[in-house]
């Protein structure tokens, strides 16, 4: 996956989290998205608690992915590999209280916890930690 093609999905118009939902007859207008693995069309939804100081190292998920801060401060960054290291993409991109901060998948990012954090994650499919296994050059 190029770096084009894995920005592609950073937003809500493009992230895979919202496709495949399905309607309910009985309530037009309404449509949803269950859970996996009941539905194997589905996400991962986790409440997520970090403390503050804390980090996850640079990796990357299976799936699109969508966070949204409910309190606290994170920021995260995005890289390339070139060759055997990792090379920061763009600026570090903070996100506060009511934020919510799209990955694509395969993309490589960290996150760091500048506050302690309440977070909603939204996983397109079922979740994976993957470590990127590189240096940050």
């Amino acid at each position: 996956m190029t770096v084009g093609e894995a920005k592609k999905s950073n937003s809500a118009a493009t992230s895979d989290v919202w496709g495949n939902f399905d309607t309910d007859s009985g309530s037009p207008g309404f449509s949803l998205r269950t859970t996996f693995p009941t539905n194997p069309d589905g996400v991962e939804v986790m409440l997520e608690r970090w403390a503050a100081g804390t980090e996850e190292p640079p990796h990357t998920h299976p799936g699109d992915d969508m966070t949204i801060v409910v309190e606290g401060k994170i920021s995260t960054q995005f890289y390339r590999r070139e060759g055997e290291t990792l090379v920061a993409e763009g600026e570090r991109i903070i996100l506060n209280k009511g934020d919510v901060g799209y990955t694509s998948a395969g993309q490589i990012h960290d996150a760091k916890y500048l506050e302690v954090c309440q977070l909603v994650y939204v996983h397109n499919g079922a979740f994976a930690f993957l470590p990127a296994k590189l240096e940050v050059g």
